[in-house]
């Protein structure tokens, strides 16, 4: 078998898109961006992307931001650290108004040609764009030699996905080449899913395996060559996906890498809450446990979570946790996360703490009625989301079963059937939600 062409990681420039208002991820994103949402009790959505690009060499990493980026910002900072002689750096990129231009991002391209000029002196020939909002592992250095052995001007990776699935992102048509003949961002008309279908005769040669309808679509995650991303960006198009996509299609030689794995857009808190969820079953779809290409993040330096007679049943416990004779099933539990006696989670995702509450702190909190951060004394909790510093009292139930699919109320949120109490967030003791 002939060797495949490689690429220098060195010669690659790889950008994280940092996101927009991350509306549909609110509460979650009401003081936080959405690459800094927290994920598997320890993580950050923003850890995903960089590591990837970390086990696949590439070490030259600009994250572009723009909303509510104070705490991704504080955790680029304190987790992504290269040593002075590798090159390497994770550097953040804000919105910023100019003399010359003072509109914020108004898309993914607008946001990359927006910092051309603080890269274009670089020494690079191709660049990968990537999402900051993606659960998946991915060794890029496939994508970057299939980018090299079609000659390709654009590459984007795709992912098989079934007809429901594909209504809601942009579908790829391949030739016998994996060039990409044709491009419709979220079909919905049956007729025109039907043009788009996967061949069966294809799968073999694609390694996919079983029978089922499938339709490529594209992952986010883009390989350009320097000059023809400089070239694309000549003028106001705005997005990616919607503009510069489809006119690319028409002009240059745009592939496909057909990615073979999980993969998970986080979009949603649907999305969101059931992909941590996952993590607690034996056998997850996303393995953190892989240290063949390990996830990095921030190291905290806090001690082994205290379990003090819990009954703990598929969960996902992390760092600095005390568990006081409370019951946790098919949840995960937060750094720093402190559960009483006699309360019982269910399909629960903690975010755990930024700090541990002083006695004092504990005390004055207590004077004024409020509990303390954590959860409280026989309290049950059932599908929902608990967000970081929360302030959950004793004997109080909190539930969506028989409340509506979204829900605005002062002390806490529902969206997607899921209760979410925000950050920082209190709910006194004998709350019933």
């Amino acid at each position: 078998m002939a060797k495949r062409p490689t690429v220098n990681p060195a010669r690659v420039l790889a950008i994280i898109m940092g996101g927009g208002q991350g509306t549909r991820l609110f509460p979650l994103t009401r003081e936080r961006s959405k690459p800094a949402v927290p994920l598997a009790a320890k993580y950050r959505l923003v850890d995903i992307p960089i590591s990837n690009c970390i086990n696949s060499g590439l070490k030259r990493i600009y994250l572009l931001t723009q909303f509510n980026s104070a705490s991704l910002h504080r955790h680029i900072s304190q987790s992504y650290k290269f040593d002075h002689f590798s090159g390497g750096f994770v550097e953040i990129l804000a919105a910023e108004q100019t003399f010359t231009d003072t509109s914020w991002y108004q898309g993914t391209a607008d946001a990359v040609r927006k910092n051309i000029s603080h890269f274009i002196n670089l020494d690079f020939d191709y660049v990968l764009i990537l999402s900051g909002d993606q659960l998946y592992r991915m060794d890029f250095q496939k994508v970057l030699a299939d980018h090299l052995e079609n000659h390709a001007d654009l590459t984007i990776a795709t992912i098989p996905m079934g007809r429901p699935e594909a209504q809601s992102l942009g579908i790829m048509q391949i030739d016998h080449e994996h060039r990409i003949t044709r491009f419709v961002e979220k079909p919905k008309e049956d007729a025109l899913l039907d043009s788009l279908r996967l061949p069966r005769e294809w799968y073999s040669e694609l390694d996919i395996e079983g029978d089922r309808e499938l339709f490529l679509a594209s992952m986010g995650i883009y390989v350009f060559n320097r000059d023809v991303l400089l070239k694309l960006l000549d003028n106001n198009l705005t997005d990616f996906g919607k503009h510069i996509i489809p006119g690319a299609i028409e002009t240059h030689r745009v592939f496909s890498h057909v990615f073979q794995g999980y993969w998970e857009d986080i979009g949603t808190i649907r999305s969101f809450f059931e992909a941590n969820l996952n993590l607690t079953t034996e056998l997850p779809q996303f393995n953190f446990f892989d240290m063949g290409a390990p996830i990095f993040t921030r190291p905290r330096f806090l001690p082994a979570s205290k379990i003090n007679g819990a009954q703990i049943d598929h969960a996902v416990i992390s760092d600095g946790c005390i568990l006081n004779h409370c019951t946790i099933s098919n949840s995960i539990v937060g750094v720093r996360c402190l559960i009483d006696e006699g309360s019982s989670l269910h399909r629960v995702v903690g975010l755990g703490s930024d700090y541990y509450e002083s006695a004092r702190s504990i005390a004055e909190n207590e004077a004024d009625g409020r509990p303390r951060v954590g959860i409280g004394r026989n309290t049950r909790i059932e599908n929902a989301i608990i967000d970081k510093n929360a302030r959950i009292g004793s004997n109080c139930v909190l539930s969506p079963a028989g409340k509506p699919e979204n829900l605005d109320h002062p002390l806490y949120y529902i969206r997607d059937g899921i209760v979410i109490v925000p950050k920082n967030g209190i709910i006194p003791d004998g709350t019933v939600v």
